[in-house]
């Protein structure tokens, strides 16, 4: 996973990012895998809607298909 500093998180284009208030990016397979974890904790707590949980998962599956094809996997 990249680090990324809150300068370039600044900087990111809203579709980067998967929840509310520019939460959870999605710029790479390891933010994609980081972001599914508290995602689905805060989903459990009751703090993250449904729809927004699946926004979530949808994005970072997403990005993980993405990562795999460009590395020839299936």
């Amino acid at each position: 996973m990249a680090k990324l500093t809150a300068s370039r998180r600044r900087k990111l284009p809203k579709r980067d990012f998967a929840g509310p208030g520019r939460s959870y990016p999605i710029t790479d397979a390891g933010h994609a895998k980081a972001a599914l974890a508290p995602a689905s904790h805060a989903r459990k707590l009751g703090h993250l809607s449904a729809s927004a949980y699946a926004r979530i998962k949808n994005k970072a599956h997403k990005m993980l298909r993405q990562t795999s094809r460009s590395f020839g996997r299936r």
